[in-house]
């Protein structure tokens, strides 16, 4: 019988792709960006990555025997570790690396249903987490090989940068941040096997570059522009956060909206605000309106509208 013709419930339609095969493509494609961040920053930096992710593997196996349910073999613990390292400093104590990893996983996925359950992506939440209980250690970027502020910092004070370094990576910042070409390698691997798309990435970084040029005081310099896209975590976030299947909206119209709500909260926070980066407190806001962006986005079945639905409403309600 032709499979086509089948009678079923829904979905009608299966993707072949696995968890597992997916978050194995994001690993793989995140480590350029982590493989140049070792190289920048020292063995430390291997170290810190390896410890965080041992955190959150072995806090998802720990809670995964009190529930007597595995969920390690996903590979969704190791990307929301690997992730989570990339986004800290390299002189950051082991054990507040450790502590976010935790809070990642235990509090802002596993208390929540676990994976698909969470509604804020578990490693930007632990950045956001250690950024709040340990401000001075998460904003110290001194190592043996960068003892200055970084490019975000220097240019939100007024001082020059420079752009090709930022480009490359070779400036002071979270363990994979830096590399704007390590970064986007990776990003061009997961859109050429389909894991991602442009919709949010590209109005993401359309919309921050118009705000930023009209309201960051430089106008359309394109060494400022430049310095602001390759700067902090801004292709890290749009590239592999922003993009987390689980937090996103699930509409197209819905991840547009998205993508232009993060780049106008990018773009406020670090021009207004007064820290130099913003990239995690905007896609964390961002995930918190994602109900009401698909709420909004939703769209209607065939041969509905909400005139007509308006009308039952008002019939069940008793009114005329």
């Amino acid at each position: 019988m032709n499979q086509r013709m089948k009678i079923s419930s829904n979905p009608h339609i299966r993707s072949q792709a696995t968890t597992n095969g997916i978050m194995t493509a994001v690993v793989i494609a995140l480590l350029p960006a982590a493989g140049f961040g070792i190289y920048n920053f020292g063995p430390r930096a291997a170290l810190l990555i390896l410890v965080t992710v041992a955190s959150t593997v072995l806090t998802e196996f720990l809670f995964g025997l009190y529930r007597k349910k595995t969920t390690i073999t996903d590979l969704s613990a190791v990307v929301t570790g690997l992730l989570l390292a990339m986004n800290l400093p390299v002189g950051l104590p082991l054990w507040m690396a450790v502590l976010g990893g935790v809070f990642a996983i235990l509090v802002v996925k596993m208390l929540f249903g676990g994976l698909g359950q969470n509604f804020m992506n578990p490693a930007l939440a632990a950045r956001c987490f250690l950024l709040i209980s340990f401000p001075a250690q998460m904003t110290d970027f001194s190592c043996d090989a960068y003892t200055g502020a970084t490019p975000l910092a220097s240019l939100k004070a007024g001082e020059s940068v420079d752009v090709m370094s930022m480009v490359i990576g070779r400036t002071a910042g979270t363990i994979g941040e830096t590399s704007m070409i390590a970064l986007l390698i990776g990003a061009c691997f997961l859109i050429l096997l389909g894991i991602i798309d442009l919709r949010i990435p590209g109005s993401y970084l359309v919309t921050f570059v118009l705000f930023t040029g009209i309201f960051g005081g430089h106008g359309f310099d394109p060494a400022y522009l430049s310095a602001q896209l390759a700067g902090g975590g801004l292709m890290l976030g749009a590239f592999f956060m922003a993009t987390d299947y689980v937090t996103r909206p699930i509409t197209g119209k819905g991840q547009y909206v998205y993508g232009i709500l993060l780049g106008l909260l990018t773009g406020i926070f670090r021009i207004f605000g007064p820290s130099a980066e913003g990239v995690s407190y905007a896609i964390i806001l961002g995930n918190l309106l994602v109900p009401l962006i698909e709420k909004c986005t939703m769209p209607r079945a065939f041969g509905t509208s909400r005139k007509l639905g308006a009308r039952k409403s008002s019939r069940e309600g008793g009114r005329p």
